[in-house]
Parts: C-alpha cells; sequence; structure tokens
C-alpha cells in the first residue's frame, strides 16, 4: 500500500485537494494507450472503437478497452507503439522545441540519453522525420546492457533507420563537445507516478531514495551537458511528482550549468503546471505521473569532435542499395550485411570512433555466395522499397503462425522471398 507520508509529501507541495484525487486514482486501473506509426500504412480501425484521442499527442489514442498486444501482427510490425498517454507529453514538448534548432547543411542531431524501452525514441522518430525528412540522426542511448537489448528491438519493430542505439555512460558523450543540438534526459527517477503499475516502486519510496534520485539525475545531466551544443535544447523529464526531482533539479540545471527555461505553450487541461515545467498526476489526467520540462543552453560549448573518414563504396554498397527508397551505405558484420542512409553516414562514423554502436540503420541479411537471405528488420524498415520484394496479404492466423515461426506455405504466391 502507499504510504501516507507519501500523500503527505504531495499535499505539501501539490494540496491537499490534488492528493486526495491522486489518492482515488491509484485505486483505479490504469488506462491503456498507444501510438501509432505515422510512417507505416496499417488499418488499426480494430483498435480504436471507443478510443479517444490524446490530446497532446496527433497520433496517440487511449483505448476503451486492452487487447492482447502478443496476438496482435500489428503490434509487432511496429504499426503501433503502446506507451502512457501522460509519457507522449515529453513528445509534445520536444515537437515544440524543433523550431529553435538552427542546423544548416547537416543533419540534425537528437540523443534520447535514457531511452529503454523506446517509447519516446520512437515517438522523437516519427516527429523528426516529420520535420526533416531523411535529414537527422537519432542516438538512443541506454546504459543497462539488457533494457539497451529491449530497446534495440523495438527500435527494429518502428523500422526507422535514422536511429542509432547505443549503451554507454552518459559521461561517454561528452567527448562529443558541442555535438547535439537537442537531449531528451528522461532520467532515472523514484517513479512515484508508476506506483499503479509499480509494485516494487512503492515499495521503495522514502524521502531518503527521492534525495538519492535527486543526486544522481544531476550527475547525469553534468556528465552529458558538455555534449549539447551552445543554443541546443535539452528536454528534461521524469515519472515522479517531487519538487526535488522535478522544478528543483530543472532549476540547478539552469543555474549551476548554464541555461533559459522554456515554456513552450501553455499547459493543456488537467497538467499543471509547475514554476520550471509541466506535471501530470493521476486523477487529473488518464495516464500516470510525468513531469517535463525544457530548457536552452545559454553556457559556451567546445566543438571538439573526432575527423574520420568513410570507407570507400564497395560491392556490399551496390547490392543493398536495391532495397531501398533513398541511398544508403552498406558495411558487413561478419555475413550481415547492415545499411545506414548515406545521410547520416559521417555521424553515425563520429559516434562509432568513440563508442561501439548496438545497432545503426537496418539489418538487410546475411550474405551467402552471391545471393542474400534477408533480415526480418528488412521487412520492417519503413525505407525498404515496395519493388525490392514481391508481397503477400496474409490472414490473421497466417500472420501469427510465422510469429511463432511455423512453416507456411503460400500456395498463391511466387516462389522466392516474399514479403
Amino acid at each position: 500500500a502507499v504510504s501516507q507520508a507519501f500523500f503527505d509529501s504531495v499535499a505539501a507541495s501539490l494540496g491537499r485537494e490534488t492528493a486526495e484525487r491522486l489518492r482515488a486514482a491509484l485505486l483505479e486501473p490504469a488506462s491503456v494507450s498507444v501510438r501509432f506509426n505515422p510512417f507505416k500504412d496499417a488499418d488499426l480501425s480494430y483498435l480504436m472503437d471507443g478510443a479517444a484521442a490524446v490530446p497532446w499527442s496527433p497520433c496517440g489514442r487511449i483505448l476503451g478497452q486492452r487487447p492482447v498486444f502478443t496476438l496482435d501482427p500489428l503490434f509487432h510490425s511496429g504499426a503501433y507503439y503502446v506507451q502512457d498517454s501522460s509519457a507522449m507529453f515529453v513528445g509534445q514538448v520536444f515537437r515544440d522545441m524543433l523550431g529553435r534548432l538552427d542546423v544548416q547543411g547537416r543533419p540534425v542531431r537528437v540523443l534520447d540519453l535514457c531511452a529503454a524501452p523506446g517509447g519516446k525514441t520512437t515517438d522523437m522518430a516519427a516527429s523528426l522525420r516529420s520535420a526533416f525528412g531523411e535529414n537527422f540522426i537519432l542516438v538512443s542511448n541506454e546504459v543497462m546492457r539488457a533494457r539497451a537489448s529491449v530497446l534495440a528491438d523495438n527500435v527494429a519493430r518502428w523500422g526507422d533507420p535514422n536511429v542509432v542505439v547505443t549503451s554507454v555512460d552518459p559521461k561517454v558523450f561528452a567527448r562529443l563537445e558541442g555535438w547535439f543540438d537537442c537531449i531528451v534526459a528522461d532520467v532515472p527517477c523514484s517513479g512515484e507516478g508508476m506506483f499503479r503499475k509499480d509494485e516494487e516502486a512503492v515499495a521503495q519510496w522514502s524521502p531518503d531514495n527521492v534525495a538519492l534520485c535527486a543526486s544522481r539525475q544531476r550527475r547525469i545531466v553534468a556528465d552529458v551537458w558538455p555534449s549539447l551544443a551552445e543554443g541546443g535544447v535539452m528536454v528534461y523529464s521524469t515519472c515522479t511528482f517531487n519538487d526535488a526531482e522535478n522544478d528543483g533539479n530543472a532549476s540547478w540545471i539552469c543555474a549551476e550549468l548554464g541555461a533559459e527555461g522554456v515554456r513552450p505553450h501553455s499547459a493543456p487541461e488537467g497538467v499543471l503546471e509547475t514554476r520550471c515545467g509541466y506535471l501530470m498526476v493521476p486523477g487529473l489526467v488518464h495516464g500516470e505521473g510525468q513531469y517535463c520540462a525544457a530548457m536552452v543552453k545559454t553556457s559556451s560549448a567546445g566543438t571538439s569532435v573526432p575527423r574520420v573518414k568513410l570507407p570507400k563504396p564497395d560491392a556490399a554498397g551496390k547490392m543493398a542499395s536495391r532495397y531501398f527508397d533513398i541511398p544508403v551505405t552498406a558495411r558487413m558484420k561478419g555475413d550481415l550485411m547492415v545499411a545506414l542512409p548515406d545521410v547520416i553516414a559521417l555521424e553515425a562514423a563520429v559516434l562509432g570512433s568513440v563508442m561501439p554502436l548496438l545497432a545503426s540503420g537496418c539489418a538487410v541479411g546475411q550474405v551467402k555466395g552471391r545471393d542474400l537471405v534477408p533480415d526480418e528488420d528488412l521487412a520492417l524498415c519503413t525505407c525498404c522499397s515496395t519493388d525490392a520484394f514481391t508481397q503477400a496479404e496474409v490472414d490473421t492466423k497466417t500472420a501469427l503462425r510465422y510469429l511463432h515461426r511455423d512453416a507456411l506455405v503460400l500456395p498463391d504466391a511466387p516462389k522466392g522471398f516474399v514479403r
């Protein structure tokens, strides 16, 4: 059970009425929401019966009931992502700040610092593609390797080849001085906003743990701060309610690291405006707890990054190009061919000179002699050419058999690989 000390702390900072509305909401089941992929053509009408729009996410929907997502082939194909509606607000603040990025002659560079399992990464990837087309690179980082593997799987399922996945400590990014135009830091927190979904967060809550989390969050932001360009944007977020981890840290970033807080718009209905940002509380909104603040870096930043040379095109690149609608650069990882959009090849090479890349671009397939056995990531990629393979429509039962790795027979399809 949630302790009275917690509700007293909420009442002290947000008022007794808000604390009581939160107490009542925590006794109710959590809402279920999804965000569809605007770059994949899929009929999701079967999900939308009784659904309501998420006010701050054009692709977000709050569902009337919870389906069994693991039995939905379109979930596995990356046609939509299951994400809490409050967490989608970070994506809205991110979109609001994109107009402040003054980039000319190169791709926009964005870092999702604490990215697993991938909800905010996939939201940002869609927003960046809508705003900049192919001209962006999104680095999605998760320091915990097991969680990073889940992140990489979700990124591959979403299918945007301009996303690079890494698994390094935030301080590693400091080697890329002034390199990023925007950093989203959804930092690990005390998890007060997830009490309805996470019993462990309830059990671990204490004032001491809140203080520990606030200190750790400052270290994380300070470690990565040198990699943000002067005039660049940081979006700072948590899924907790207390001042120490939220406005307290946002104020500290501005005062100690050098930034100016920005409030891109007035708070939507149900969202609280705090001193520095926005706060969502169950009972006031349909989703869980979420805090978000935006700031522009005012302190000076160096521009020291490694110099790299791109490899010359080879046979792998020629083989890969036939499968994509965009120019790509291919490389071999053992017998696996991986393709990267040409527009971000230099940026990816710079990253790779500083840290290992867990995943980048799109896995094309295994090369066996002169033949290529396509990887499933190629079929999921939004930039895979529609002419690369014969396409076949299958029913849900057949699709689930494929996902179960059963042998399929498609009598009406021609010989060869079928997408």
